[in-house]
């Protein structure tokens, strides 16, 4: 036994001796002295004598316990030197760092505090390496400090179970309970004893505990006058169990980013620009501003130079030298991380966490589907990585991994997965070329392989394409080497059948000048590049610059494949197609007959490329004029489809939806009702309801009905459709735009026909936004609008619009296109019926 603790233990014999003995003496004299001796009651005995001798007995023993107490106090004054104004303090608290941003955090540290003391409260401050997570615990001990609210601060550096127990053992000696030859052990057991039963105000903060099971059985005990506060970059289920609770650490918000790099870097107001973009560069992160504000002031440049910089170099040569890090910080930004992933990649399935890291660190971090880390294609990658037998179960674990150490963030809400873009960098700065290559195409089957053939998920479509954007952004030519990889002609169909036709294009153009640089002008994907190009150009609005476009690769297949090749001869359908929407009618169909002579010598008869051109044919020649036999060609070519594909296959339900139609046009509308009826229940049968073909359908029922003579019933059947359009679809969607098109019409017919100009005015401006002016269904909406300002009562406001669009369809269509025929008619009608004279051909041009 030591010294001290003998001296303290000789001192408790000597007072408990002396209690016994004064408690023995009050027994004796109230056992044998006569009662009437014993002042103040003559005659005491019995009970009363017990009741006198328990309160002199308890009056002795609260002066022993006010006795003990003193020498306890005397004795933990004794062990004074860790004691600095009245308060014990072991361990170094971290300096506050400069500029430090008074963060929502630390008001939530300090409104627990406040919630009173009844039972203990461990706060775990969780957030990912770089966050702040110790100068938020700092800043929380020294308010506690200053308030006069702590008798006995620790602060531990807890990054093992030794140094835990050191730091206890040292606190143990400084408030009096163990002396400097007992064991570490046995001395922190005996604080946390203390901890437990002391009535002085204490914090312990456990500051980097990145390995939870370290404090297995030194988690500081219960106590209405103690706190507990950790940091640590995990956030494993026992952080928060056990009265424990998980307080997450976000990134700087923007203002407080850039409130720092202000302060920090001395920028002016003309830089203010710059800075935000910086503080955005950097992602908010704490740790991350705190080192460029500390680059910059060292190598004397602004925030403008150190984004440039950024751009072009690794993160680790971006951060100010070793031994000028800001704030007492112990790595930079990237050998934060990289700790973290040593930690992640050792946890089972070991060497695993590493390469999934690899795979989302080329895909987008604000939101990737977790199902592609999954799939068969990225689970075989991983196994061929590590050489491990890996399957799906062991990749859902190493991502849980990762997001224990905050490198990744799981959202069971999205079932996504977020990575801060300056992991993804770090990750990528530390990755070969072929590794991280063949991460890319992995990353590129997998999310090929989650993309369903129709986009009925407007959100998921789009999540989709950011993931593909970033990863084609950041893997430089991996998707295009040894051949362009099918996702990025999956992510731009995407694009077009979603309505953004103009985004389609524009990513075309860029996709064929990567295509150019890399394959050259002759390899099969360039010309495929341009045939989807010159396609969704057509589609834009542009359908004279898609013939051009498809005439000049024609004549390159015709060299480079052939006059045979299948690819030659679906450039022909295009051109043939486009040619019709230019408004060559009798070209389409001489192209189309001439097409349809091939496709029959080179593929047969019942090709589905043979049977698609048969019904092009029919169509183009009623658009030329020749509408004879139309519905019978329809039904020929139905029954062929029937035969070819059966009666479920999209392609012969699309066909039925054909002869529904001319029906229709040919003078059998309740035929054609009952048609498309039938059609649309085999097609949600078949199909489903949100199916694009589905509400195809609906449309066209929608107009038969009106043509039926139910107006007001064609009008709720386009209102259905259309919510349904808005949730399916979207509203910018060509489909979308369409169903308001017709709602706005049979709102007129049907009696209304300043709704009709009020829709259609809506609809202009949302065309102008998507399409643009010169797009075909931009002017057509203008059509409209002008008849049903005449129809609702103002021919003047008619024969201005219809001369307006007149001039335009001149400029874009040409004078011989019908819809400049079907303009300059009704603006004849309108005039005359607005009074005006007749006006001479020659003004309406040439």
């Amino acid at each position: 036994m030591t010294r001290v603790f003998r001296r303290r233990l000789r001192r408790r014999v000597v007072v408990l001796a002396v209690v016994a003995v004064g408690c023995a003496l009050v027994a004796a004299s109230a056992w044998w002295l006569p009662a009437g001796w014993w002042p103040p009651r003559p005659g005491w005995t019995g009970t009363e004598q017990a009741g006198w001798i328990a309160g002199i007995a308890g009056a002795v023993f609260a002066l022993a316990s006010l006795v003990f107490d003193r020498l306890d106090a005397r004795g933990a004054r004794a062990a004074g030197s860790a004691r600095v104004g009245g308060v014990v303090r072991i361990g170094r608290v971290p300096q506050q760092a400069a500029w430090f941003q008074d963060r929502a955090a630390r008001v939530d540290l300090m409104r627990a505090a406040r919630t009173g003391r009844t039972a203990v409260l461990t706060q775990v401050l969780s957030g990912m390496g770089g966050v702040g997570k110790t100068q938020l615990a700092a800043q929380f001990a020294r308010h506690l400090d200053t308030d006069g609210e702590l008798d006995v601060l620790v602060w531990v550096t807890a990054s093992s179970r030794d140094a835990i127990i050191a730091a206890y053992a040292e606190a143990a000696r400084a408030v009096g309970v163990a002396t400097a030859d007992l064991e570490p052990e046995t001395a922190a057991g005996r604080l946390l004893v203390w901890l437990e039963r002391t009535d002085r105000r204490w914090l312990v903060v456990l500051d980097n505990l990145d390995a939870p099971g370290d404090a297995a059985g030194w988690w500081p005990p219960a106590n209405r006058d103690g706190r507990t506060v950790v940091t640590t970059r995990r956030r494993d289920p026992v952080l928060h169990t056990d009265g424990r609770v998980l307080v997450p650490v976000d990134l700087f918000t923007p203002a407080e980013a850039v409130d720092y790099l202000t302060r920090a870097t001395g920028a002016t107001g003309d830089q203010q620009g710059d800075v935000e973009a910086l503080a955005a560069d950097l992602g908010y992160l704490p740790l991350a501003v705190a080192q460029a504000a500390a680059f910059i002031r060292d190598r004397g440049i602004d925030a403008a130079a150190y984004r440039s910089r950024l751009a072009g170099q690794r993160l680790a040569d971006l951060a100010p030298p070793d031994d000028a890090l800001p704030d007492d910080h112990r790595a930079t930004v990237a050998a934060t991380w990289l700790l973290s992933l040593d930690a992640a990649d050792n946890h089972p399935p070991r060497g695993l966490a590493r390469p999934v890291l690899d795979l989302a660190a080329l895909l987008d971090p604000n939101g990737i589907p977790e199902a592609v880390f999954t799939t068969d294609a990225v689970v075989a990658h991983l196994g061929a990585v590590t050489g491990q037998d890996v399957t799906a179960p062991m990749v859902t674990d190493a991502m849980r991994n990762l997001h224990r150490l905050n490198l990744v963030t799981q959202d069971a809400a999205t079932a996504g997965v977020r990575v801060h873009a300056l992991v993804q960098r770090a990750t990528r700065d530390h990755g070969d070329t072929a590794r991280l290559g063949a991460a890319a195409r992995a990353a590129a089957d997998g999310l090929l392989a989650l993309w369903p053939d129709i986009d009925r998920d407007p959100k998921y479509a789009q999540t989709l394409r950011a993931n593909t954007a970033t990863l084609r952004a950041g893997s430089g030519d991996s998707l295009l080497l040894p051949d362009p990889h099918g996702l990025l002609f999956r992510s731009i169909r995407s694009l077009g059948d979603m309505g953004q036709v103009t985004a389609a294009a524009t990513a075309l153009e860029q996709l064929l000048t990567d295509c150019l640089r890399v394959l050259g002008p002759d390899h099969g994907d360039t010309l495929t590049t341009r045939h989807n190009l010159a396609y969704w150009r057509g589609e834009a609005g542009d359908p004279t610059g898609a013939v051009a476009a498809f005439e000049q690769l024609l004549t390159d297949c015709l060299r480079v494949r052939g006059p045979d090749h299948p690819h030659t001869l679906d450039i022909r359908h295009n051109l043939a197609y486009w040619r019709g929407e230019a408004g060559d009618a009798t070209g389409a169909v001489a192209a189309y007959e001439q097409l349809l002579t091939d496709q029959l010598r080179v593929r047969g008869p019942d090709h589905p490329h043979t049977l698609a051109t048969r019904g092009h044919l029919t169509r183009w020649r009623v658009e030329a004029g020749d509408t004879t036999g139309v519905v019978a060609a329809f039904e020929q070519l139905l029954t062929d489809y029937l035969r070819v594909l059966g009666p479920d296959h999209p392609d012969t339900l699309a066909t039925r939806g054909n002869v529904s139609y001319w029906r229709g046009k040919s003078g059998d509308t309740v035929g054609a009702v009952a048609a498309f009826e039938q059609l649309l229940t085999d097609q949600l049968r078949v199909l489903g309801p949100d199916h694009p073909d589905t509400l195809i359908t609906r449309n066209d029922l929608a107009g038969r009905r009106g043509e039926a003579g139910d107006a007001t019933g064609a009008v709720a059947a386009y209102q259905q459709l259309l919510t349904d359009q808005l949730r399916v679809l979207g509203p910018d969607h060509p489909a979308t735009l369409i169903t308001r098109h017709n709602l706005a019409r049979w709102r007129g017919e049907a009696g209304d026909p300043a709704g009709a100009v009020t829709a259609y005015r809506q609809l202009l401006t949302d065309r102008l936004r998507v399409r643009g002016p010169d797009h075909p269904h931009t002017l057509t909406t203008r059509h409209n609008l002008a008849h049903w300002r005449g129809e609702a009562g103002d021919p003047t406001g008619a024969v201005a619009a219809y001369e307006q669009l007149l001039a335009d369809r001149l400029r874009v269509l040409g004078p011989d296109h019908p819809d400049t025929v079907s303009t300059r008619r009704n603006l004849a009608r309108w005039r005359e019926r607005a009074g005006e004279p007749a006006a001479d051909p020659s003004q309406d041009g040439p």
